[in-house]
């Protein structure tokens, strides 16, 4: 049996992608030795799970200080925003640290046969290349890098400062950079294996730059244990339609985002429940939202998709990955707000599926979420899209197929 190393960062979002910890839980289950590695912030996270946990001191991470990007002028903020997304990933004494964290745990318990790793994380790359391990990425397909000619001017500049930086990791431990993709814009790319848990027919739109080395594994749904099931949520009579908003585990925007939702779907008819993730609320901040929400609203904290979305009929959300693929699991209508750039990437992906719709800021300041919603709960032809999408993810075989993959590029030597 292979021994297979899973790498993320410090976030409970980080471990999912659509289905990367269920990978590693199904490998577990098969036999094999497996090992997630990552902060010891999610450390809490594999209390009860079946796949061991490592703590890494560094893993290469970094969540830059905030800013108040309203003062600054619109082409100074512009720089800073992808100034701060390329340190989130790429900041070299970071990264280093987080190589050498994996090089350290190599050295005192032997290496794996291969390092699983989420898109962003740079050091996990590193340190394959260096042990001359196999290398995965799980969450997102490679793609063909984006042509220079294309890059806006902070695009540009960003690019050759993201190569530099590059450059100094490799020098620093002796690789070529192996795992990361060419082109102006480099990110992390196996050569040999990237694990979407989406279909092929979800990235329809950039079928021209999928390159061969994806395997599309969709997913599958994990029912709730009878045992575990919410009393809060049993008392809701059946027939009352549900409306999930989520905003993400890190979102830090205008809390009437939740207002102006929660005032929509009840409108069109559904119960509000709202999920805050690691939305960090003072007493006085959380009764004022309250006040704002209809009474029939359910506000949460947090809330585990097994147990909600059998129940759900539309979802408001983020964009952020792991949401999106459980309501496209499910064959949820889903209204999508995104609030940063790869999240917009989703939000486009779900109106060209046909599964939802994308809505601005402006479009919410205009009161358009009340329409959205309403359409989405009546039109018998998105409800059959989402159904038919759901059908298509679940038949590739999620996790399933993907640890079954996995397990075949280890035993080829």
């Amino acid at each position: 049996m292979a021994n297979f190393w899973f790498v993320s960062a410090p976030m409970r979002s980080h471990t999912d992608w659509g289905g990367m910890y269920l990978t590693a839980e199904q490998l577990k289950r098969t036999g094999h030795r497996v090992r997630w590695l990552s902060g010891p912030e999610i450390a809490g996270l594999f209390r009860a799970s079946p796949v061991p946990f490592h703590p890494l001191p560094q893993t290469g991470w970094h969540w830059p200080p905030p800013l108040a990007l309203s003062s600054y002028d619109p082409a100074a903020a512009l720089k800073l925003r992808y100034t701060r997304a390329l340190d989130t990933w790429l900041t070299v004494d970071q990264v280093e640290a987080g190589c050498e964290a994996l090089l350290q745990c190599a050295k005192e318990s032997g290496p794996p046969d291969a390092i699983i790793s989420e898109p962003f994380l740079p050091a996990a790359a590193l340190a394959a290349e260096a042990l001359a391990v196999r290398f995965v990425v799980a969450g997102m397909p490679a793609m063909r890098p984006l042509a220079r000619e294309y890059l806006q001017p902070i695009q540009m500049e960003l690019a050759e400062e993201s190569a530099d930086r590059l450059n100094q990791l490799c020098a620093r431990f002796g690789v070529v950079g192996r795992n990361f993709s060419g082109g102006a814009t480099p990110s992390v790319q196996s050569q040999e294996l990237h694990l979407s848990y989406f279909t092929k027919r979800w990235y329809l739109a950039d079928a021209a730059k999928l390159l061969p080395q994806n395997v599309y594994c969709g997913g599958l749904i994990s029912p709730a244990h009878k045992n575990s099931r919410l009393k809060w949520l049993q008392d809701i009579p059946e027939e009352n339609p549900l409306a999930l908003i989520t905003l993400g585990t890190t979102f830090k925007g205008n809390l009437r985002l939740y207002s102006r939702a929660a005032q929509a779907v009840n409108r069109a008819g559904c119960v509000p429940i709202i999920t805050l993730g690691n939305l960090p609320l003072s007493a006085a901040e959380k009764q004022a939202l309250l006040s704002s929400l209809p009474p029939r609203t359910h506000l949460l904290q947090w809330v585990p998709f097994r147990h909600i979305l059998p129940r759900i009929s539309l979802a408001i959300q983020h964009g952020g990955m792991g949401t999106t693929h459980a309501l496209l699991l499910h064959g949820i209508p889903q209204i999508v707000l995104p609030q940063v750039a790869d999240q917009r990437v989703q939000a486009k992906r779900v109106t060209q599926a046909k599964v939802g719709l994308h809505l601005s800021a402006h479009d919410v300041q205009q009161g358009k979420l009340f329409d959205a919603a309403n359409a989405l709960l009546n039109d018998p032809s998105v409800r059959e899209n989402c159904r038919l999408f759901a059908g298509e993810m679940q038949a590739l075989g999620g996790p399933i197929k993907a640890a079954e993959t996995l397990a075949h590029i280890a035993s080829t030597g």
